[in-house]
């Protein structure tokens, strides 16, 4: 993404805030333009009062300075209170608007992402968007104004002036701005982009951490997150190093610019162009001028980092789907499913060439098959997490490409080795299974896992919290909420991926039995590698390197 590109596309998320923009845009042109004029209408009323002819009265000047000068602490004020308030607000659209993006993605476009990098996108990445909303957009457009005010004053004063004027402008807001980023190059993008992946480590390691202890190479991994901490701080010293050599090529410049006005100014004095009173007023004039386009040009390096998280916070927002969601399709008419000719590679790497089969409605079908032959592919095909690539999938005799995304996962539920539980109470954790389920329906579907009797034995029951990541359960019993929570939802089709991976074979049988006796008017595809999982099956499909066996 080109930084014109990603600055249009952020200026086009004002949206319906242009209005605060505008009043924002008018206060910092008026305060900045209250500031320049109480060192030049002091310095009038001085020559007033040494004499010099066509001067207003030294007094009334002395009044305007004074009126200048609480009118710039009064517009500031305003100013800066709208720029935060557009940013906070747009702010928050921006993190609604990312969330939303990411669960139009899950799971298929989420399952390689890191989570501490998409951590980092939607903290730290849009944080950095307030520098553009609140320091950006209005100071670029305050120093249009005021320069080109400026500007004029000084044509009025002499035109070799205004074309001084305009030239110091140009080169300070923007020739200066302009190096800068050129010579930052990618080094905002790099440092955001490493600070993800250390978010990633960080967040990795912490998750493993008894693991790691276990084995003996925390150190190592601690060793190996500050290394990464150290380049990263080397990144952003690099940034720094470059920010701060701008900040004094800036000065330069601008003192350059006062000694040009300055000697211009005299030699136009000299030659009888200009008087002296408009000479000193033409350079004081210029000198206390540079503020807004200052403010730019120290924008420079900074806006680097800037960019480089509007270009991953838009990559989200920008990003397709792995499959479009259907608003308004057919819904499924049953819960029977039709696999007909499939074929599905992920990228180059094929996972089911030419699948076949079928699952009446009210069976228990099991697929059995080593690890990669595509069982788990299959489930997610038939949720459309993914679109096959060859062939159809219908459920209820509606291909699951044209039913309407909604309906079709009111149809569905899916239990998989891995259950993630939220950090609230195990009964909201099941309730996740369907948000208005009483006490009593949330028991009865803990009592059908036989999760019952262990949350039963917490001290708080059903209102204990899971843990920020879920360890006040065992990976079997975290395993028994998921299936809990599919129990509740009484979806018609129920699709269940290793859903006894962690159990013992004790819960296993009991889990496998409910199912049995729960069946009625529900269709069950269970994937699972122990063929003790599969007794309950009324027909096994066995799928071998991606085909049937």
């Amino acid at each position: 993404m080109s930084r014109i590109w990603i600055m249009g596309r952020l200026v086009r998320l004002v949206g319906p805030l242009w209005g605060m923009m505008a009043l924002a845009i008018l206060a910092g042109i008026a305060g900045h333009l209250a500031a320049i004029a109480v060192p030049t209408v002091g310095l009038a009323a001085a020559l007033s009062a040494a004499g010099f002819d066509f001067m207003p009265a030294w007094g009334a000047l002395l009044g305007v300075l004074a009126a200048c000068a609480i009118a710039r602490g009064v517009l500031h004020y305003l100013e800066q209170t709208a720029n935060h308030y557009i940013a906070f607000k747009l702010l928050a659209r921006i993190r609604h608007q990312v969330f939303a993006a990411l669960r139009r993605l899950a799971p298929a476009k989420l399952a390689g992402r890191g989570s501490g990098d998409l951590i980092s996108v939607i903290t730290g990445d849009i944080e950095l968007l307030e520098v553009f909303y609140a320091h950006t957009i209005s100071p670029v457009a305050i120093a249009l104004g005021v320069s080109l005010i400026v500007a004029a004053v000084e044509v009025g004063l002499h035109p070799v002036l205004g074309a001084l004027a305009v030239c110091a402008f140009a080169v300070v807001g923007i020739a200066v701005p302009v190096a800068a980023n050129a010579s930052a190059g990618a080094a905002g993008r790099r440092f955001r982009d490493g600070l993800g992946a250390l978010d990633t480590y960080l967040l990795d390691s912490l998750r493993g951490l008894g693991e790691a202890m276990q084995y003996g190479v925390a150190r190592d991994r601690g060793e190996a997150f500050f290394r990464q901490s150290a380049a990263l701080a080397d990144r952003e010293a690099e940034l720094k190093s470059r920010a701060g050599a701008n900040q004094a090529v800036m000065s330069v410049v601008v003192w350059v610019f006062d000694l040009v006005i300055a000697i211009v100014g005299l030699h136009l004095f000299y030659f009888g162009h200009i008087t002296l009173a408009h000479m000193l007023i033409a350079t004081v004039l210029l000198m206390s001028s540079f503020g807004p386009v200052l403010a730019l040009a120290s924008l420079g390096t900074g806006l680097q980092q800037t960019f480089a998280a509007g270009e991953r916070v838009l990559g989200i927002l920008d990003e397709e789907p792995a499959v479009a969601e259907v608003a308004s399709g057919a819904a499924p008419d049953g819960a029977d499913v039709a696999v007909e000719g499939v074929s599905f590679s992920y990228g180059a790497d094929p996972v089911l060439t030419d699948i076949s089969c079928t699952v009446p409605e009210g069976a228990i079908v099991g697929l059995a098959g080593k690890s990669g032959s595509g069982k788990s592919t299959l489930l997610s095909l038939i949720m459309r997490f993914w679109d096959v690539d060859q062939g159809r999938i219908a459920v209820g005799g509606t291909d699951v490409r044209a039913a309407a995304t909604h309906a079709l996962r009111q149809t569905q539920s899916l239990v998989t080795q891995d259950t993630h539980l939220f950090n609230e109470s195990l009964a909201d954790n099941i309730r996740i299974g369907r948000l208005d389920a009483t006490d009593a329906e949330v028991e009865a579907a803990a009592r059908a896992a036989r999760i019952h009797d262990v949350i039963a034995a917490l001290p708080d029951g059903y209102a204990t919290r899971a843990g920020e990541l879920g360890d006040v359960l065992s990976a079997g019993e975290k395993q028994r909420i998921g299936l809990a929570r599919a129990f509740l939802r009484a979806a018609p089709l129920l699709l269940l991926d290793e859903p006894t991976s962690n159990l013992d074979s004790l819960n296993e049988a009991a889990i496998m039995r409910a199912l049995v006796e729960g069946r009625a008017g529900r269709t069950v595809v269970i994937v699972s590698h122990r063929p003790s999982t599969l007794t309950c099956a009324d027909t096994v499909i066995t799928l071998d390197g991606g085909r049937l066996s």
